[in-house]
């Protein structure tokens, strides 16, 4: 399934810590993969689900791939904006697309795709999201039926 662009993506605020920047006083790269998944992880959170429960009942989300585009820093106590929006949903994983913009200007800081595959918690290997869990996302009212 592919999404639509028409709904706004699910959106998590955050704030710039010393411990997010680097020697220049700028947040190191990293982290805004950091921001990014603490955004999806929330994301699935809203749907009613944490990734504790999950974990437990023997279901990993987990990262396969990221592609990353820098454009412009954040520094210390920025306040940040971080999207989550699922722009494809398939029987074992999910793609999200994800912004980060300062909240002060809307500055676009960083952007990019995530490519997140379930896992069973025993073997590492790919399971079928649970159904219930399938069908929140494919409800979700920016992706396309």
């Amino acid at each position: 399934m592919r999404a639509q662009n028409k709904a706004q993506p699910f959106t998590h605020d955050c704030r710039v810590y010393f411990e997010d920047t680097d020697a220049g006083g700028i947040v190191y790269y990293v982290n805004y993969l950091k921001f990014m998944e603490r955004a999806r992880t929330e994301r699935l959170r809203s749907l009613g689900y944490a990734q504790s429960q999950l974990a437990e009942e023997g279901l990993l989300f987990v990262v396969h791939s990221v592609e990353a585009r820098y454009r412009s820093p954040a520094r210390l106590d920025d306040v940040l904006q971080v999207t989550a929006e699922v722009i494809e949903l398939n029987r074992a994983s999910l793609r999200f697309r994800q912004q980060v913009r300062r909240v002060a200007d809307d500055l676009l800081l960083c952007e990019g795709q995530f490519l997140v595959a379930c896992v069973r918690a025993d073997n590492l290997k790919p399971r079928a999201i649970p159904e219930a869990l399938h069908a929140a996302f494919a409800s979700d009212p920016g992706l396309s039926q």
